[in-house]
């Protein structure tokens, strides 16, 4: 049988790792492996052809076992020639109607023979075939999602008390702690997992409506088949046909895009703060690509620089999110379709739909591997909230000089020490105490000493943290 992805392998080729896909970018943009290739697009559309065929023989309108008869052909992806059917759409604009050809010959018997896309359309095939794939990519990515809001959630209970510089507008800010920060990246993470969940459990649905939406092959067996039909496919059975009202797939793609840009954030944190000069995470190892004996480079390693830990599971899943945007856009483009049947903008969803649901999956695999090995370097954290000199602290000191002083004054005063603070290099702590503003005042040094004790400033911190964590675990 012809190969259906990439011909046969090299003399010499080694193994593809578990949970790395074949394909030159395959490591990268599908990682966890492809589920809307070409050969699963081929299993998903001979899965239709077949559910079709068995609710036909429920509805009485074929001969019994030609349902089975039909699945049983159906079952032998490896007989069908992708590189056929590629050509054969060329000539009809899709393909369906090649792939029902292919499937008839190989049923053997006659009568079962002539079920086979009894009724349908190819927009059905194509269409129910998107809901099984959008199924298969939404559960392989909430394995995954779910492992890295676990891991994202013993992050947070950890680091309840790991002191950190708060960055705002990329400066140093207040103190948080890592914790918080960790219950960030949870709460996004369950929202987004809410949103895939709920896309699973109400928006995939089987598309039946034969050449124009009214099941008029069928006459009134129509309706009946179609329900038969989403049943067989484990999919909903939708009030009418949606062949041109497109909400469904634009759903799935924008639950899949904000799935992508949560972990976008995530890892866009991690690259800033695994960064040479502020260091206070760094990626684990994780599973390696290759064994030690291997010429293949080790994970983070660079080409041209042997020093290199670059923080490749950040910046892979940066890499698929940054793609999302525009194939959402695309799907929502395609969403304005003529009368009974687009002409062009069905077509366009096609490939977009196949690479957001990779490149979700993806995503997945990757946080996963992202946070179950990152590392925390409490220390570095804490020695670069010390070298900031208590200028992280400068709001709380303000608060403490605004009765005496009126909130625009007590403003200025510490910022003008700031600024001296930061040109002499004297701590704030210094300049604060030698202000003669203090003196009538009556804030004493042991009141601003407190005041830029980091650990006395989190806020609500604790109780945020304590909060995302009983969400995640009431969810």
């Amino acid at each position: 049988m012809p190969e259906q992805n990439g011909g046969s392998r090299k003399e010499g080729a080694t193994d593809v790792p578990e949970g790395v896909s074949g394909g030159l970018f395959g490591g990268v943009f599908t990682r966890g492996g492809p589920v809307a290739d070409d050969a699963a697009w081929l299993r998903a559309m001979l899965a239709v052809e077949a559910g079709l065929v068995r609710a036909l023989e429920h509805a009485g309108l074929a001969p019994a076992g030609a349902g089975a008869a039909v699945t049983a052909a159906a079952a032998r992806a490896g007989d069908f020639d992708i590189a056929e059917l590629s050509l054969s759409s060329a000539l009809t604009g899709n393909p369906v109607p090649g792939l029902a050809r292919a499937l008839t010959r190989l049923v053997d018997d006659p009568a079962a023979r002539a079920a086979v896309h009894q009724g349908a359309t190819s927009q059905d095939i194509m269409d129910s075939a998107a809901m099984l794939l959008a199924r298969d990519a939404i559960d392989a990515a909430l394995a995954d999602l779910s492992r890295a809001a676990a891991a994202a959630a013993r992050l947070a209970d950890a680091h309840r008390g790991s002191l950190m510089i708060g960055r705002t507008l990329l400066q140093q800010a207040v103190p948080v702690t890592f914790g918080v920060v960790a219950a960030g990246w949870l709460a996004g993470l369950d929202a987004a997992i809410g949103g895939l969940v709920s896309v699973r459990d109400t928006r995939l649905a089987a598309q039946f409506g034969g050449a124009a939406g009214t099941l008029a092959s069928l006459g009134a067996d129509g309706p009946r088949v179609k329900a038969l039909f989403a049943r067989e496919l484990s999919l909903a059975d939708p009030p009418l046909p949606w062949h041109t009202e497109r909400l469904r797939i634009i759903d799935i793609a924008t639950a899949m895009a904000r799935v992508t840009a949560t972990l976008g954030k995530v890892a866009r944190d991690v690259t800033l703060l695994a960064q040479t000069e502020v260091g206070e995470v760094c990626e684990g190892t994780g599973t390696s690509v290759t064994d030690a004996s291997s010429s293949v480079p080790r994970r983070g390693g660079s080409s041209a620089m042997p020093n290199k830990n670059n923080p490749v599971a950040a910046v892979a899943i940066l890499g698929c999110a940054r793609q999302v945007p525009g194939l959402l856009a695309t799907l929502v483009a395609s969403a304005e379709q003529e009368h009974q049947r687009a002409a062009g903008a069905w077509h366009a969803e096609w490939q977009p739909l196949s690479h957001l649901l990779d490149l979700t999956v993806s995503v997945g695999a990757w946080a996963r591997d992202l946070l179950e090995n990152l590392q925390v370097d409490t220390a570095r954290m804490a020695a670069n909230l010390a070298a900031a000199g208590g200028f992280p602290l400068a709001e709380r000191v303000t608060a403490l000089l605004r009765d005496a002083l009126g909130a625009p004054r007590a403003h200025d005063v510490v910022a003008n020490a700031a600024g001296r603070a930061a040109s002499s290099g004297v701590p704030l702590r210094d300049v604060l105490l030698a202000l003669p503003e203090l003196d009538d005042t009556g804030v004493t040094a042991a009141e601003i000493e407190q005041a830029l004790e980091p650990s006395a400033y989190l806020g609500a911190s604790d109780t945020f943290i304590t909060a995302a964590l009983n969400a995640h675990h009431a969810g």
